[in-house]
């Protein structure tokens, strides 16, 4: 559980209705060749979520049209997945954000609201950079580490479900074992009387 009190850092959304319990499902390192089987799940269970990524990896032929299509949000993971807070000048790393934001924005024709720093490392001079470009710097509450769970994908939807809250943001990945349990994952976050969305924009 990754919890913050800056108020410029998002790891949880807040519901704005008392009625219903929400979580934000959100995938880091895309577009990438599972992208296509990950947005058939979504489609399939009407789940709505949110992609953060590398803009070296976005080519024209990706289908970010249909990420867009089907409701789904769009924000930049970098160019290349530097680590910003690693010898990186507030300079340095603002040339890196806009010019990930310039490409996505050039292709999609759409503005870019949100910003996940690579691997979740930031500083003072991040968030200084992302506020320049209008940013929001999005984390996480819950890590699901399906990153290191290739092998076992059943832990993939544990770490997640015993850890659910009202308005958690939770971190995936665009990987081959994430695509082999989400619709499993899904249905265990519905099982407990959450529904999904995404980010607000102001």
């Amino acid at each position: 559980m990754y919890d913050s009190q800056n108020p410029e850092i998002l790891a949880s959304a807040p519901n704005r209705s008392a009625d219903r319990k929400t979580v934000i499902l959100t995938f880091d390192d895309g577009p990438s060749r599972v992208l296509p089987d990950i947005l058939d799940v979504l489609k399939a269970t009407g789940t709505p979520a949110v992609f953060f990524w590398q803009t070296r990896l976005l080519h024209k032929e990706r289908p970010w049209k249909r990420v867009l299509a089907e409701g789904h949000q769009i924000g930049t993971h970098t160019v290349n997945h530097r680590n910003l807070a690693d010898r990186m000048t507030q300079q340095q790393q603002y040339d890196e954000l806009k010019k990930s934001v310039d490409k996505l924005e050039r292709i999609t024709g759409r503005p870019v609201a949100f910003f996940r720093p690579p691997y979740g490392q930031f500083n003072d001079d991040t968030l200084r950079a992302a506020n320049q470009l209008k940013l929001k710097t999005v984390m996480w509450r819950i890590a699901s580490m399906d990153w290191e769970l290739k092998d076992e994908p059943d832990q993939i939807v544990a770490n997640v479900v015993d850890h659910l809250e009202d308005g958690a943001i939770i971190l995936l990945h665009e990987l081959s074992q994430t695509v082999k349990v989400l619709p499993q994952l899904i249905a265990a976050i519905k099982e407990q009387g959450y529904e999904f969305a995404v980010l607000e924009t102001e």
